[in-house]
C-alpha cells in the first residue's frame, strides 16, 4: 500500500493496517452539536481528524482551544487532549479538508422549512461540493437523519453528477451510520448505544464497520442497505413522538376527571411490556417533531395513504402549547386577576433539561401566545442567563425576578427547578399562581402552601 492509495482502493488488511497506524484521514464535515462530539472520538481514537463548518465564530473558538459544548460532560478532556497533541483541527474551507481526507462524514441539519417539509438543502449543498472535491477512492458516510431513500435517489446522484469523474460503488463509496447521541448524553449514548450501519455494497458497508469499531466500543448491527438504516432511526424516534402524544392526550382528559396522570404512569410502568413517556407543554428538539414529517414526507412521495397516526400526534403535541395558556387562564380566573398586563415568567426555554438549546422548543409557542393575551413575558433559565431569547432579555436571578411576577409557567424540567419549594414560592411571588407543565412540583404540597396551582394532567387537590 502506497501513502496515496485511498481507502476504497485497499484490501482489507489494508484498510485494518491504515486504520491501526492512524494514517487514516478522516474529515468531518459539520461540527455543531452531534458533528463535534464525533470528530473529537475520531481524533480521539488516532485518527487525524479536521473539522469544517461554514460558522466562522465556530472555527475560531476550536482553533484558540475554546470548547462550545459546555452542557456535555466529558468531551471538554477529550477536546484538550486533541488539540494538545494536533489530532484534530477545524477550518471553514471544504475545499482544502476534502481532497486530502479517505474518508468523509457528513452531520449536517436536517430541519424542516416554513411548511414542514423536510429541508435537506445543507446535504445537497455538500453534495455539489462533494462531486468537484471529492478524491476518487473516498469513502463518504452520512450520518445526518434523513428519511428512507434520499441516499440512494438525492444525496448518491448529486455526488455524481454526470458520472464522467465519480461512480457510486466504483470509484468511490458511500454509506450511512446514523447517529443516535441524546443531547447533553452524547458521551454516554456514543459508549453504551448499538450504531446500525448501511451501504451500497457489502464491501463498503464492511469498511465502515471496521472504522467505527475502532473508534467505538458499541455494537455494529448491519444494514441490508442505506434506506433500511435510515428506516429504523426514524422508526425509534417516531415511536417516541406517537407515545407522547397519547399520553398528552391522557393528561388533558385526566384533568377534567380529577386523576393525576404521574401516578397512572408511575404504577403502569410496573407491568414488564409498558414503556413510560411522559406529558409536557409541547415536543421539540432537531428530532422527534423533524422525524414525523421526514417519515410523513417520505408516505407522500409514494403516494401511501397511511400513517394517519403520526399525523395525528404531529396535531396533539403541537397543540399542548395552547393547553397550557388554557389551564394558565383558568388559573388567573380563580385568582381573580387579568392575564393583560399581567407579568409571566417561564421557566426554561431549552427544548429538553439540562442542555443550551432552543431548537423548535415549545417554550417559543407558549410566549407567542402568551404575547398575543399582551401579557409581560420574563424568562429564566439557567442556560440562557442575562441573554436575549425570541426578543426578550432573561433574568439573571429566579429570586430578584419573582417578585414582580403573577405566575410562573414551568416549560422545562431543569434539573435546578427540582429544588423548588411550594412555600418558597408562595413568600416570592407577587401572586402565587403555578403551571407546571413537567409534573415536578408535588400538588398537594402546593395547595398546602397556598399556590393556585395547576399541573399539566394532574387533576385537582
Amino acid at each position: 500500500m502506497t501513502k496515496s492509495t485511498k481507502i476504497m482502493d485497499m484490501s482489507t488488511a489494508e484498510v485494518v493496517q491504515s486504520i491501526q497506524s492512524g494514517e487514516l484521514r478522516i474529515c468531518v464535515i459539520g461540527i455543531g452539536r452531534i458533528g463535534l462530539p464525533t470528530a473529537l472520538s475520531f481524533a480521539n481514537s488516532g485518527l487525524p481528524t479536521t473539522g469544517v463548518d461554514i460558522n466562522a465564530q465556530l472555527v475560531s473558538m476550536i482553533n484558540s482551544g475554546v470548547f462550545p459544548l459546555k452542557d456535555e460532560p466529558g468531551y471538554d478532556v477529550i477536546f484538550e487532549n486533541v488539540i494538545r497533541d494536533k489530532k484534530f483541527t477545524a477550518t471553514t474551507k471544504i475545499e482544502d479538508a476534502v481532497p486530502v481526507s479517505d474518508v468523509i462524514l457528513l452531520s449536517l441539519p436536517t430541519p424542516m422549512d416554513d411548511n414542514k417539509v423536510p429541508n435537506y438543502s445543507a446535504l445537497k449543498s455538500v453534495g455539489k461540493q462533494l462531486h468537484d472535491l471529492l478524491s476518487p477512492g473516498s469513502l463518504v458516510i452520512i450520518e445526518s437523519t434523513v428519511e428512507p431513500g434520499f441516499v440512494e435517489d438525492e444525496m448518491t446522484p448529486i455526488i455524481e453528477g454526470d458520472k464522467s469523474r465519480l461512480i457510486a460503488g466504483k470509484n468511490f463509496g458511500i454509506g450511512v451510520c446514523p447517529e443516535t447521541a441524546n443531547p447533553g448524553q452524547i458521551m454516554n449514548d456514543f459508549e453504551r448505544l448499538p450504531r446500525l450501519v448501511g451501504a451500497i455494497d457489502d464491501k463498503i458497508a464492511n469498511i465502515i464497520t471496521r472504522i467505527y469499531k475502532h473508534v467505538f466500543t458499541v455494537d455494529l448491527i448491519p444494514m441490508p442497505d442505506c434506506k433500511t438504516a435510515n428506516a429504523v432511526k426514524l422508526t425509534t424516534n417516531v415511536f417516541r413522538d406517537i407515545n407522547i402524544a397519547f399520553v398528552n392526550e391522557l393528561a388533558v382528559l385526566f384533568e377534567k376527571i380529577g386523576i393525576d396522570i404521574m401516578k397512572v404512569l408511575e404504577a403502569a410502568k410496573t407491568k414488564y411490556n409498558f414503556q413510560v413517556h411522559y406529558p409536557g407543554a409541547g415536543v421539540g428538539g432537531p428530532c422527534l417533531p423533524v422525524n414525523s414529517y421526514q417519515m410523513l414526507n417520505l408516505a407522500k412521495r409514494v403516494n401511501a395513504n397511511s400513517l394517519k397516526i403520526v399525523k395525528t400526534s404531529r396535531e396533539v403535541n403541537e397543540s399542548m402549547p395552547e393547553h397550557v395558556i388554557d389551564i394558565l387562564k383558568n388559573a388567573f380566573d380563580e385568582a381573580g386577576k387579568n392575564i393583560k398586563n399581567s407579568h409571566v415568567l417561564i421557566l426554561g426555554v431549552s427544548y429538553k433539561p439540562d442542555v443550551k438549546d432552543i431548537q423548535l422548543t415549545p417554550a417559543e409557542q407558549v410566549i407567542d401566545k402568551l404575547k398575543e393575551l399582551q401579557a409581560n413575558v420574563r424568562i429564566y433559565d439557567p442556560h440562557f442567563k442575562s441573554s436575549e431569547v425570541f426578543g426578550i432579555k432573561t433574568e439573571h436571578n429566579l429570586v430578584d425576578v419573582l417578585k414582580d411576577v403573577d405566575a410562573v409557567i414551568l416549560v422545562t424540567a431543569h434539573k435546578e427547578f427540582h429544588d423548588l419549594e411550594p412555600t418558597f414560592l408562595v413568600t416570592k411571588m407577587k401572586t402565587p399562581i403555578v403551571v407546571d407543565s413537567r409534573g415536578i412540583i408535588d400538588q398537594h404540597a402546593a395547595k398546602k402552601a397556598g399556590l393556585i396551582y395547576r399541573g399539566l394532567g394532574r387533576g385537582k387537590v
